[in-house]
């Protein structure tokens, strides 16, 4: 059994669902059985399973990418919203209807939300190896981190080896970096095994340097800088 591998982010739209469903393909490819895993996603876009219950879209295109039917337990936790404020949650699939979002995070360890990610995990792990895990918007988002079911409590669960993904194209990816991981308790940051520095564009040597400094900074190892795409089109 391969050890679980999981991909969270300085920030939204960092590429951890194309990263993500890029691992699943290139481990179907390496003859191993991989499957993905997101304990929450928020989505509008959400995608029917073949047993008729709703997931993210991410998670039924990395299922396709691990060549397999997309299955509830891949994203046990979809939220969909409705207005700028409040968010209609599927548990497990299903509608179990509609909170605000400050309904939503009151709740400080959200114990019922996080047993059901737990399970779902569990359920996939006895079956496939590895799961490779995708987090959510940042890992640092203070406010909110005692109500954090998708990253690093995740991943802590999982015994996942955990990859963090900036976005250089954005600008300040050695702040977000070095501030990300600085943020982090002790525990947290043991997940951390490696920096993916993604949508580089241009001569991947440039950053020689960057790398070094990025390195000394956190003492993570970047363990990838990855280019900027312009044909991934996922549907």
């Amino acid at each position: 059994m391969l050890r679980p591998i999981m991909f969270v982010g300085t920030a939204s739209d960092v590429g951890k669902s194309v990263i993500t469903a890029g691992f699943c393909r290139i481990f179907l490819q390496d003859g191993y059985r991989p499957t993905p895993f997101k304990a929450q996603n928020m989505s509008l876009n959400s995608y029917v399973t073949p047993e008729g219950l709703e997931i993210g879209r991410a998670q039924a295109v990395q299922a396709e990418a691990a060549g397999l039917a997309c299955h509830v337990d891949m994203n046990p936790v979809l939220l969909k919203p409705t207005t700028d404020q409040a968010s209609q949650v599927v548990l497990n699939g299903r509608p179990v209807g509609t909170q605000s979002a400050y309904e939503y995070f009151r709740e400080n360890d959200r114990r019922e939300l996080f047993a059901a990610a737990t399970q779902a995990f569990d359920r996939l792990a006895a079956r496939y190896s590895p799961v490779v895990l995708e987090g959510a918007g940042s890992i640092s988002e203070l406010n909110l981190k005692r109500r954090d079911i998708t990253n690093l409590r995740m991943a802590r669960h999982a015994g996942a080896a955990t990859y963090l993904i900036a976005d250089i194209d954005r600008g300040g990816v050695f702040g977000s970096v070095y501030g990300s991981l600085a943020l982090l308790e002790p525990e947290e940051k043991a997940c951390i095994k490696g920096i993916i520095i993604n949508k580089f564009r241009g001569d991947a040597r440039l950053f020689a340097d960057g790398r070094q400094q990025l390195e000394a900074l956190t003492g993570v190892p970047v363990v990838g800088v990855l280019p900027y795409f312009r044909d991934i089109f996922v549907e």
